[in-house]
Formats: structure tokens, C-alpha cells, sequence
């Protein structure tokens, strides 16, 4: 089900066998009680991205490469040149200025690559980077490289293998630039074509409000066309307003009779910290499944008795500063553009707006300045709530 690529080529770094967490309380607030998350943030540079950058930087090592370079929201940046170095070759990397989480950007600083900051957006640094490869001998690492594909679907084989082959009723992915739905489909179908499993799980992808190109193509345009946007919203990893892969993952969705869902960022950062307080965490872009799958249980898509699976794609420490801030009760406060409820905000009463933003200060957890004195921490103990 894989590429070959020859032992002395090839670049790893153990990623993969992430594990499959059962979501207590997540399962209980949502009603869905067989609710699971796969957790791809727990590979070697903390997200998705190493399962098909073995694959892809290994070509790229094969065909003898000096150069490899991506364009990126982070977390391809850091995966690209970790894998890079490990292979003995350069990286470039070419990043949105002011529109990454700098835990992401870090990584590729610290793995050696040399990093741009444009001044233009993700999808803008990825037209720079088409002409750049046109030009120069250097590897294009991004989704549309085949072998990132084909890496990213070993996430979904783990998966059934850890459910010893019974397909989950539904699986729910991040979408930003769609690669990721893309290869987890395609598993998925390969995976039936040779009766690994007897049934398709139902692909469902959810997009933040502010970056929903593909929930607009489909429930607008009937999946007839993609119009770009400029995307805008605080979960960095899925700020993607031109998604290369949106016609495969089109054909996914179609293939398992999957929907798209779109969800706003007050529902981002509610979803985030009750997935947090499961003991799990994952950055925001991560938080979008379940927050899709809270509507997808309203209007019947998803029902009770079924298996769900969640497609974590980050680890929590890929963005802690939206989590310090949200925290804080101040997430909003920069970018009240992002959000059309602040969570400090104060809607007209009885609305669904205010019952997530009364529901999202509940899962506030800020730390409390007390003087050293014992007492002072007793009595906070003592007046603590107790979180259900």
C-alpha cells in the first residue's frame, strides 16, 4: 500500500503507532459515547505532517536532492526541515508573515532551515514557491507531492489495526489545505478494495468560519468550483484560503458519503479546552473536529450509538500562546476580527452565541495570584469548583 523506497534512502524518525485515546468526557457532553481520538501530534515534531515527510524527503533524498523546500502555516515547516537535516540535506521554507504560531516557527529554526517570513499569505507564499521550483533544483515538499500523500495514509491503517478492523461510523478531519482528508480517504478505499475492512467509514471535514473555501464549494457551488478567500482565523494550521487537494478531497468525501462543517472560532476554542480537559490537548486547528461534530450530532449525522473518531493533527504545545490567552479570557482581544463573539463580549441574551460564550468562560482555567501564605492556599482549595 506504500511506495518503495530502498533502506539506504530512507529518512525516519520513528514517526507513526500514535496512540488512540478514548474521550471520557468529551463522549459524555456530546452524547456520542464510543468517541476516540487519533492523535497525530505525537509523532517526532508534533504533528500529521511526519507521517508523509518520511515518505517525501526520502524521495527526495533518493533522487539526490541538495535542496528541499515547502511553503507553510507551521507545522509542515518544522516537519520538512527536521526530516531534512536527519537526511543531510538543505531546507528552505517560505511562511506567512505574522500568521504563524512561533512555537511552530522555532522548529525550523532550530532544525537548521532557512526561513522566510513573506509579506503575503499561505497561499501567496505557495505561488512564490511554484515559480521558485520552476527555477532552481530544489524539491517541492508540500501536499501536492504524491509521496506525502501516500505517507500521511498510514494514519488511517494504524487506526483500523488499532480497532482491530472494525471501521469506525464516522471519522472527522481538520481541513486547510485538504491534503490530509485526501490520504486518509484514499486508505480508506484502498483498504476496502482489499477487504481489510467490509464497510467505509463516513469522511467528514470541518473548516473554521474564517477559512471555509471548501464548505463554501460544496454546500454553495455544489462542488462544481472553488472560489479562494482570504482566510482569517486564530487556528494558524488551517488558515488556508486556496487548498490545493480540494478536488480529491471532494471525491473522498463523495466516496464515503461524508459531510463539511464550518465552525467558529468561540466553538474552536470551547472544543480545544473540553478535548484539554480530557487530558489530551492538541493546537486549535485540532479542536475544529469536535466542535464539528457537536453540529453534526444536531442535525442527525452522527448518531448515538455510533463509533466517531477524531483526527487530532497537532500537539497542544504547537500554539500555546492561544491557549495562555484563552485562559486569560483575553484570546480575542487582538484579533476581534477572527471571531464574531468575543468570549469577553456580551451578546443579547438567551442566544446560541452567548450560551458558547457563557460555556466557554466555565472552561477557563487562569492561574490565581495569591500571597505565600498557606492559608491563601487553603482557602482556594477550599473554593474551588468542581469541573464536571
Amino acid at each position: 500500500m506504500l511506495p518503495h523506497i530502498p533502506e539506504e534512502h530512507a529518512i525516519t524518525m520513528g514517526e507513526g503507532n500514535t496512540p488512540l485515546y478514548h474521550l471520557a468526557r468529551c463522549a459524555r457532553a456530546t452524547g456520542v459515547e464510543r468517541l476516540f481520538a487519533k492523535h497525530q501530534g505525537m509523532n517526532p515534531t508534533a504533528s500529521f505532517k511526519d507521517t508523509g515527510m518520511t515518505f517525501a524527503a526520502s524521495s527526495a533524498h533518493q533522487r539526490g536532492f541538495r535542496w528541499v523546500a515547502c511553503a507553510s502555516t507551521g507545522n509542515t515547516s518544522a516537519s520538512m526541515a527536521a526530516y531534512a537535516a536527519r537526511g543531510d540535506m538543505l531546507s528552505l521554507v517560505l511562511i506567512p508573515d505574522g500568521k504563524i504560531s512561533w512555537g511552530k516557527l522555532s522548529q525550523s529554526l532550530d532544525y537548521g532551515a532557512l526561513t522566510c517570513q513573506l509579506r503575503t499569505d499561505f497561499d501567496g507564499c505557495v505561488k512564490i514557491l511554484n515559480e521558485l521550483v520552476r527555477q532552481k533544483p530544489v524539491y517541492l515538499l508540500n501536499s501536492v507531492n504524491p509521496y506525502r500523500i501516500e505517507g500521511q495514509k498510514t494514519a488511517a491503517i494504524e487506526l483500523l489495526e488499532q480497532l482491530e478492523w472494525e471501521a469506525p461510523d464516522h471519522i472527522i478531519v481538520p481541513g486547510g489545505n485538504l491534503g490530509n482528508s485526501s490520504a486518509i480517504g484514499k486508505a480508506l478505499l484502498e483498504m476496502l478494495e482489499l477487504k481489510l475492512i467490509s464497510r467505509l467509514p463516513k469522511l467528514s471535514i470541518i473548516q473554521a468560519e474564517g477559512a471555509n473555501p471548501f464548505y463554501r464549494c460544496v454546500h454553495e457551488f455544489g462542488g462544481s468550483k472553488l472560489v479562494p478567500m482570504t482566510a482569517d482565523t486564530l487556528a494558524t494550521a488551517i488558515r488556508i484560503g486556496n487548498p490545493a487537494s480540494w478536488k480529491k478531497a471532494l471525491r473522498v468525501l463523495r466516496a464515503t458519503g461524508g459531510e463539511v462543517e464550518q465552525v467558529s472560532e468561540v466553538e474552536i476554542a470551547e472544543a480545544k479546552a473540553e478535548i484539554g480537559a480530557d487530558g489530551i490537548g492538541c493546537e486549535p486547528a485540532s479542536a475544529v473536529t469536535l466542535a464539528g461534530l457537536k453540529k453534526l450530532r444536531a442535525r442527525g449525522f452522527v448518531k448515538p450509538g455510533e463509533m466517531v473518531v477524531l483526527i487530532l493533527t497537532g500537539h497542544l504545545l504547537k500554539d500555546p500562546d492561544f491557549t495562555i490567552k484563552f485562559h486569560r479570557g483575553d484570546l480575542f482581544a487582538e484579533n476581534q476580527a477572527s471571531s464574531s463573539v468575543p468570549i469577553s463580549g456580551a451578546p443579547t441574551a438567551g442566544t446560541p452565541d452567548e450560551r458558547r460564550v457563557t460555556r466557554a468562560k466555565s472552561l477557563q482555567r487562569a492561574p490565581v495570584v495569591l500571597d505565600a501564605d498557606l492559608g491563601a492556599v487553603i482557602a482556594a482549595l477550599d473554593g474551588a469548583e468542581t469541573t464536571p
